[in-house]
C-alpha cells in the first residue's frame, strides 16, 4: 500500500469515541481557540476583504458574520482570520497551524453537510494528527525551497479531516490526499514587506481541502503515490532533503502527536515568544532601555531567514504586521510594555521612536546547538551602558509542550478575543455551548456564532 492508502485506512477506520482523553481535551481547545480567534479578527480589513470575494450563501458559517456561506466561502473566512493575528495553535516539530486549517475545514463541511459532532472530532482529530505529521518528513526543508508548511500540508490535512468526517472509504480518502496534492500552494515573500498573504493561507488550504474531499467523494481520482513518489509531495515542497517518512507513519493511530499542539501566549510568530518572555524578565530587572547600548540573542539557524534578515529591516518594521515576524521588534516592545497583545501590533506603536531605538540594538549569533524546530528557546545576553552583562535564558516556549498553558489560561484567551471582538457575555456564552456540544457529539450547530 502507498502512503495515501495507509492514511486512508488509519483516517476511515478513526473513531471519536475512542480517542484518547488528553487527544480529545486537545481537539476541544482547539475548537475554542479557533472560534475566539475568528471573532477577535472579524473587524479587520483583510477579513473584510475575504467576506466580500465571498460568492456563495448556504448552511455553513464565518463565526462572527451574518448569514450563511457556502462551505468553499465560510472555510476561507475562517480560516484566514483565525490564522491572520498569528495568535493560532502551532505544533513545534514542525512548525505548522494545524488547528487554523482543519477546524474551519472540518466545522464548514459538516455545517453544509449536518453532520454530528462525533464526525467533527473525527475528522478533526485525523486532519490535525496527519498535519503534525507530515511537517515532521523533512523538517526545515520546505520553509528552505519558500513555502509556507501551514498552507503546503494545510491542504492534504484539510482533506484527510474533511473525508473522514464525512465517513468516506480509505480509498477515497486517499484519493483526496492526492487531489490535494494538487490544490497545494503558498509562498514567504509576505515576509518582504508584511503583506497580507500569509494571512490567508490557512483558510486557502482549508478551502482546497474541502474541494479536495468533495471531489474524491464523487469519482474523482489522484495519484496514489502523491507523497512518496518520483514527481511527488515532498520532491515538489521539500526537495533539498531526503524524506524521512517514519515520523508520519510510526504508531498513526495509537500514538497520537496532535496532543503535544501548543497554545501562544502572543500574537506573533511562534518562536518569538520565548524572547519576549526573555525581555519581560530582563526588564523586570529594574534596567532601564536608555542603560541598554546591546542584546545580542543566541538563536537556531532554521528562525534567521524568517525572524532576523534582513536585520535591518527587522530592526525598523515597516508595519504592524511585519513586526509579527520580527524578533527585535518583539523583544523591544515586550520590554518596554510588559506584554505583546494585539495593541502592541499596531501601525502607531511599530513607529514609535522609543520602540525602533530599543529595536536597533538587538541582533543575533546562531547556536549549532540549539535544538530548533524540535524545541524553541528564547535568550538575550544585555551589554549596559556601565560595561555590565545582564543575561536571560527561557529553555522552552510557553504554551507548549513542556510548559502548556492551562485550560483556564487557553478559555480566558477565548473570553479575551471574544471581548476584543465586540461580544458580549451572553453571545460569549452561546458559543461556548455550541462548542460544548458539538465536542458532546451531539448535532453541530453554530448559527448562534452569526452576527
Amino acid at each position: 500500500m502507498t502512503l495515501a492508502e495507509d492514511i486512508g485506512t488509519f483516517a476511515a477506520a478513526t473513531s471519536a469515541k475512542a480517542l484518547p482523553e488528553a487527544a480529545r481535551a486537545t481537539i476541544t481547545r482547539l475548537i475554542y481557540d479557533v472560534a475566539g480567534l475568528c471573532v477577535a479578527a472579524r473587524n479587520a480589513d483583510y477579513v473584510a476583504a475575504v467576506r466580500a470575494s465571498a460568492v456563495s450563501s448556504g448552511s455553513a458559517t464565518a463565526i462572527g458574520h451574518d448569514g450563511g456561506f457556502g462551505p468553499y466561502d465560510a472555510a476561507l473566512i475562517n480560516g484566514t482570520a483565525a490564522h491572520g493575528e498569528d495568535y493560532d495553535d502551532t505544533f513545534e516539530g514542525g512548525p505548522v497551524h494545524a488547528g487554523a486549517v482543519v477546524v474551519p475545514a472540518v466545522l464548514a463541511a459538516a455545517e453544509h453537510r449536518g453532520l454530528s459532532g462525533d464526525a467533527v472530532v473525527k475528522g478533526i482529530a485525523t486532519g490535525v494528527e496527519i498535519m503534525c505529521r507530515m511537517s515532521l518528513v523533512a523538517p526545515q526543508a520546505t520553509h528552505k525551497a519558500c513555502f509556507h508548511p501551514t498552507a503546503i500540508f494545510g491542504a492534504p490535512a484539510a482533506a484527510v479531516g474533511v473525508a473522514a468526517a464525512l465517513g468516506l472509504a480509505p480509498a477515497r480518502i486517499a484519493n483526496a490526499i492526492g487531489i490535494a496534492g494538487s490544490l497545494a500552494s503558498g509562498i514567504i515573500e509576505y515576509l518582504a514587506d508584511g503583506s497580507s498573504t500569509k494571512r490567508l493561507h490557512a483558510g486557502a488550504a482549508a478551502q482546497s481541502g474541502i474541494r479536495a474531499a468533495l471531489l474524491a467523494e464523487n469519482g474523482f481520482t489522484g495519484p496514489a503515490t502523491v507523497l512518496e513518489g518520483r514527481h511527488g509531495f515532498y520532491r515538489a515542497f521539500a526537495p533539498s532533503k531526503p524524506p524521512d517518512f517514519a515520523p508520519l507513519m510510526d504508531a498513526l493511530g495509537t500514538r497520537w502527536v496532535l496532543e503535544t499542539v501548543a497554545f501562544k501566549p502572543y500574537p506573533c510568530g511562534t518562536m518569538t515568544q520565548p524572547f519576549i518572555d526573555c525581555a519581560i524578565e530582563l526588564a523586570r530587572s529594574n534596567i532601564k532601555a536608555e542603560d541598554i547600548v546591546s542584546m545580542v540573542c543566541e538563536v537556531g539557524e532554521g528562525t534567521v531567514h524568517r525572524l532576523w534578515e534582513p536585520l535591518q529591516q527587522k530592526q525598523a518594521v515597516p508595519n504592524g504586521y511585519a513586526a509579527k515576524f520580527s524578533t527585535p521588534y518583539c523583544i523591544a516592545v515586550g520590554f518596554l510594555d510588559g506584554k505583546a497583545g494585539f495593541e502592541q501590533f499596531t501601525a502607531e506603536r511599530v513607529m514609535n521612536p522609543k520602540v525602533r531605538a530599543l529595536a536597533a540594538t538587538v541582533s543575533y549569533v546562531i547556536d549549532p546547538h540549539n535544538d530548533y524546530p524540535k524545541n524553541f528557546s528564547g535568550h538575550i545576553r544585555a551589554t549596559l551602558e556601565d560595561g555590565t552583562v545582564r543575561e536571560v535564558r527561557k529553555p522552552h516556549m510557553r504554551g507548549g509542550a513542556h510548559e502548556p498553558l492551562t485550560d483556564g489560561e487557553v478559555k480566558a484567551k477565548f473570553l479575551d478575543n471574544l471581548q476584543f471582538g465586540g461580544w458580549d457575555s451572553r453571545r460569549s456564552a452561546q458559543l461556548s455551548q455550541a462548542i460544548d456540544r458539538i465536542v458532546a457529539g451531539e448535532k453541530i450547530d453554530l448559527s448562534g456564532a452569526r452576527s
